[in-house]
């Protein structure tokens, strides 16, 4: 049976006469991040406040979301019902077995609302642009109107650094809901680094009682004379906070990728446990940002043992495809000097320390393959040879996802310019916090591509998808996560979702403008100033 996209089908329907031309009509772009396509109709408006929900079991997950959605609204929860009367307007779940994963069509009219998708994906996703449709016409009456939608990319991600800076559950949650907003697919939760080790694993309680707490915390930028708050700082996610994070996520259709460093950004780690270091320390969990020298031991087997426990409490915990295991910045001093570690290079035939370092990840691979999981890294895992079955995230540009796509390997794609939204989005820093620096404003991001064009049709399929990266070594708290997030995320979000052709920069700026206002009314902070900046 042929498999018909959403807009082919849209255009077979036309066709057929199903629309009438003559009824559309121009209405003003409201939905982030736009959709394939949008007809509106002439016609009686929808009540949505006497409509109830038709066959709402079919896609728990999006009715509940719907449910909850118009509860934000303060409207009253709609009335499921298993059969249709006459005089009844309904919301109707369909399924079609055909579409594509994570493809919709909504259809408004005066007298139903109906929402067709083969997945559960696609139908949350028809919800969302509901609910946006809600917020254009806050009395509840809506215009008809149809979407036949997908997403462009599989891989639809937001990162968060929880190791510099701690935040709660319920924080995490609130940045969850700003990515399900967005129709983003992906959260790369970063656990574990220098600073902070964040995530509970029983096997080794040192990790998060000793780990998990610095002595205090840098002011300012790193310098020569570096000052200190004298505050201990600090705080972790017991393996219950973790469960209640990813089941939280998977009712909006957002897979989480835990993110677990090694070899490098290991200290608060070693702080613990020193045992696992080239010295044997003594150590302290890292009080200012920056690469630091001391990294696991590559050439003790204890070290892989303790990873490998630590791995297996997270793929318990972590359903994920794919585990994140880092692999950048991670110095080779520690290694040079090492005994152990030369002597396993030289039993292993190994040219270099960039070698060790693939041997590292190789053999962490081959751990988490035997776990039904796949390893995912930064993009220094290609120095020294990549792993076999290894997906790369590129954030030093782009040559780390081409050098990937063009072996045969999977990436996303999250360069620094303009993927790091720890960067300043203005050019006057003096309105803004302070950044760790560099520039990627919101015109910077809508403009990316993430497939580079130098690949072939073939390597091309490699790339999954993009990331926005938000690193907080300077953003203490949630409010700044979120004005630092926000609204770069909802460009990425159009970057990822929008086919290419589609997208206007000037007209995503209307839109913007008016979820600019949404997020005002809700007391989000974000960077409303960054809108008409120029890249």
């Amino acid at each position: 049976m042929r498999r018909f996209r959403p807009y082919q089908l849209f255009f077979i329907l036309l066709l057929s006469g199903y629309f009438s031309v003559a009824s559309v009509f121009a209405q003003p772009d409201i939905f982030i991040p736009r959709p394939q396509e949008v007809k509106w109709h002439t016609g009686p408006m929808f009540d949505l406040k006497k409509a109830a929900i038709l066959n709402g079991t079919l896609f728990p997950n999006a009715t509940a979301y719907l449910q909850q959605g118009l509860a934000d609204r303060n409207s009253k929860p709609l009335q499921s019902v298993v059969k249709s009367n006459a005089d009844q307007l309904n919301i109707e779940f369909i399924q079609a077995e055909f579409w594509l994963v994570g493809a919709y069509k909504l259809d408004v009219s005066a007298s139903q609302i109906r929402i067709t998708s083969a997945s559960p994906e696609g139908a949350f996703y028809a919800v969302v642009s509901l609910l946006q449709l809600c917020e254009a016409f806050p009395n509840l009456l809506l215009p008809a109107v149809t979407l036949v939608d997908e997403p462009n990319y599989a891989w639809r991600g937001m990162h968060l650094d929880c190791s510099r800076h701690f935040f709660t559950v319920a924080e995490v949650k609130q940045y969850i809901d700003y990515l399900a907003r967005y129709k983003m697919n992906t959260f790369h939760w970063h656990l574990t680094d220098d600073q902070g080790w964040r995530a509970e694993i029983k096997a080794y309680p040192l990790l998060t009682e000793i780990g998990g707490w610095r002595k205090e915390t840098l002011i300012g930028r790193p310098s020569d004379k570096m000052q200190f708050d004298g505050k201990r700082y600090g705080g972790y996610y017991t393996q219950e906070d973790m469960k209640e994070v990813v089941a939280y996520a998977a009712a909006r259709h957002i897979t989480v990728v835990p993110e677990i460093e090694m070899p490098g950004h290991a200290l608060a780690a070693l702080a613990a446990y020193p045992q696992y270091s080239c010295t044997g320390g003594p150590f302290e969990t890292g009080r200012w940002w920056g690469v630091f020298e001391d990294v696991f031991c590559a050439g003790n087997d204890s070290t892989f043992i303790f990873l490998e426990t630590i791995l297996d409490e997270i793929v318990a915990i972590f359903p994920s495809t794919y585990i994140h295991v880092g692999g950048d910045e991670c110095p080779k001093t520690r290694w040079q000097a090492c005994a152990k570690c030369q002597l396993r290079m030289k039993e292993r035939g190994l040219k270099d320390e960039h070698e060790l370092q693939s041997y590292f990840i190789t053999r962490m691979e081959n751990f988490l393959h035997s776990r039904k999981r796949k390893l995912i890294g930064w993009d220094e895992i290609l120095e020294g040879g990549l792993a076999p079955y290894a997906a790369v995230m590129s954030w030093r540009g782009t040559e780390g996802g081409i050098a990937a796509a063009k072996s045969g390997h999977f990436a996303v794609m999250s360069p620094g310019k303009p993927c790091y939204f720890d960067h300043y989005q203005s050019e006057d820093r003096s309105s803004e916090p302070l950044a760790i620096g560099g520039f990627n404003s919101v015109e910077a991001v809508y403009n990316y591509l993430p497939t580079p064009a130098s690949l072939s049709e073939a390597e091309a399929h490699f790339i999954l998808g993009a990331q926005g990266n938000v690193w907080t070594e300077y953003m203490p708290n949630f409010n700044q996560v979120s004005y630092m997030a926000l609204p770069r995320m909802l460009a990425l979000s159009e970057v990822l979702w929008t086919r290419p052709e589609l997208k206007d920069y000037a007209n995503f700026q209307l839109r913007l403008r008016q979820h600019s206002r949404w997020l005002d009314a809700r007391g989000i902070p974000h960077g409303k100033h960054a809108i008409n900046q120029k890249p």
